[in-house]
């Protein structure tokens, strides 16, 4: 396991303390509000003629905000700040933005947009989510080959069955995939492709009907399940670690009195025996 640089002392450590604080974290939030605003204004032909250089400038201060936060964090948090993954994922953010955005670069203007991704990073509520949708990629992993298994079963069925009447929607498994997955959507997929095939195949509704009930209302309920449970486990283990967190305190706070107790023990027997002393 690879072992983490130790934990910043003296100065370093209040300023990962002030960077961390929940009055700090409310101002990069509103940075953030602020800069999607601002990005958003820039698409307006009309504000961006009348306000384009103050954007400009604003877009910049913002930037620079961003940056100096990094800077202060990185060096608050020393080479631990490179072991946390949300600031990794703010790093990313924020370099992409640093990159020239003129000449063949120029592309690379529109992605200043990702800095409003940032939220994830200092929205408590919105990292939880996040990080049991990563946790449950293991479990969707496996609803998905399945998903897939049953389109190329259905679609192998379809194809052999509609190919030749219809090679437009099922003339290929490719294709019939893709109408497969309209119809799993159930966008248009009554008047616009059982009912014409069913014209020609008036059984074809049992295949289609199967293929829905099997997907939209089997599989696709198991990501639902698959991330509902993943969510839970997070708000469990965070509950667990909080409720650590409190023993813990608990335990310093027990084990500090101790020690005053006992220190005062000393004291009473030393002053008892001063007393005694004093009396012989």
């Amino acid at each position: 396991m690879l072992k983490l640089p130790p934990e910043p002392t003296g100065f370093r450590a209040k300023v990962a303390a002030f960077m961390d604080s929940a009055r700090v974290q409310s101002v990069i939030t509103a940075v953030i509000v602020i800069n999607a605003v601002t990005l958003g204004l820039e698409t307006s032909a009309t504000v961006e003629k009348s306000l384009g250089r103050t954007l400009d400038v604003v877009d910049d201060v913002i930037l620079g905000i961003f940056v100096v936060e990094l800077g202060l964090k990185m060096f608050g948090q020393g080479w631990r700040f490179f072991a946390r993954a949300w600031n990794l994922f703010d790093f990313a953010i924020v370099s992409v933005a640093l990159v020239p955005s003129s000449g063949p670069l120029s592309v690379l203007r529109a992605l200043r947009v990702l800095r409003i991704f940032r939220l994830v990073s200092v929205v408590p509520a919105m990292r939880r989510v996040v990080s049991a949708l990563l946790s449950a990629i293991p479990g969707v992993s496996s609803v998905v080959l399945l998903m897939l298994l049953v389109f190329y079963v259905f679609s192998v069925m379809a194809t052999k069955l509609f190919g030749e009447a219809f090679p437009k929607w099922f003339g290929t498994v490719g294709e019939s995939m893709y109408s497969l997955f309209q119809i799993m959507t159930l966008e248009s997929w009554s008047m616009g492709i059982v009912r014409p095939v069913m014209e020609q195949f008036p059984n074809a509704w049992v295949l289609f009907v199967g293929f829905i009930l099997i997907t939209s209302f089997a599989v696709l309920n198991l990501f639902i399940a698959v991330i509902v449970n993943a969510m839970q486990e997070q708000h469990a283990a965070e509950a667990e670690e909080e409720r650590q967190a409190i023993e813990d305190i608990a335990h310093k706070e027990r084990a500090a009195i101790s020690e005053e107790i006992a220190a005062l023990r000393e004291e009473l027997a030393t002053i008892r025996q001063l007393a005694q002393s004093a009396r012989s």
